[in-house]
């Protein structure tokens, strides 16, 4: 139980009723917390590389650095390209070793998402690994708004994409700091009711965290991303750490007491979700 693709780790969420972390990950540090989190949880983790992360460290280096976690953990990790934009991302990605392709075709026409988000899926499954798609825009606390996910256009996208996996438009914001927000209930229902699909969260983070345990527990959503939060707990602890020592300039020795604070803060997060021992 180490290294595994999307499927290995939602279809048995979907089956019995609980959710996996897709923790977005800017680098080395968040992403060993998240592994260390995970195996003190005893639960599955999805490692995320969104198009952030890509600018600060290449796809094939991330690769390497999601692998060795992965295939070192006492869990089942999965390798995870988030928001993949382009044919070529997600060949990159899964050239460089990713088990999971998320390509976000979610500002195009229906037709063209579901044709290029199809192709992708194709050669995911080609390669043995999953695809996660994206139907309903989800947008950007502080920046572009959402269109929300229509059931029929979603049950079209499901059927015909071939996806592992469908993220959804429900009331979900990325970027979004505080838990004040909650998602479409009713929207997500009829969503539920059309598909056969494991359904995703982007945008985790602002959901209240008693809305995710129900979630996971009551419907097809097996996968909340998180970031926001987990970004912030480890901000806070680099800057205690900084200023802790105002001589100190050593970034590794400062680096090493972002590990505990995000651990701890991811431990939470993947609690919540209800997986079951995985060991």
């Amino acid at each position: 139980m180490t290294l595994a693709t999307l499927k290995d780790v939602l279809q048995p969420a979907y089956d019995q009723g609980y959710a996996v972390g897709g923790l977005v990950t800017l680098g080395w540090e968040d992403m060993r917390a998240y592994v260390a989190a995970a195996e003190a949880e005893n639960a599955p983790l999805i490692l995320q590389a969104g198009p952030s992360c890509r600018e600060h460290t290449p796809l094939p280096i991330l690769g390497k650095m999601f692998r060795y976690l992965a295939e070192n953990a006492s869990v089942p990790v999965v390798a995870h390209l988030d928001h993949g934009y382009t044919f070529e991302d997600c060949k990159i990605a899964l050239d460089s070793g990713f088990t999971s392709l998320m390509f976000d075709g979610s500002r195009k026409p229906l037709q063209q998402n579901i044709d290029e988000t199809a192709a992708i899926a194709e050669m995911a499954h080609a390669a043995g690994i999953s695809c996660e798609g994206e139907i309903g825009f989800v947008g950007y606390s502080g920046g572009e708004g959402s269109n929300g996910t229509d059931p029929e256009e979603a049950a079209k996208f499901a059927r015909e994409s071939g996806v592992d996996a469908m993220a959804i438009s429900v009331g979900n914001v990325h970027l979004q700091q505080n838990k004040e927000g909650g998602l479409d209930e009713a929207r997500i229902a009829e969503i539920d009711a059309v598909t056969e699909v494991p359904l995703v969260i982007h945008g985790g983070s602002g959901v209240p965290v008693e809305q995710r345990m129900k979630l996971a527990r009551e419907t097809s959503i097996c996968k909340f991303n998180i970031g926001t939060e987990l970004r912030m707990a480890f901000g806070n602890a680099m800057r205690e750490a900084v200023n802790r020592d105002p001589e100190r300039f050593d970034r590794v020795t400062i680096l090493k007491e972002t590990h505990d604070p995000v651990e701890a803060a991811a431990r939470t997060v993947i609690r919540a979700f209800g997986a079951p021992p995985q060991r």
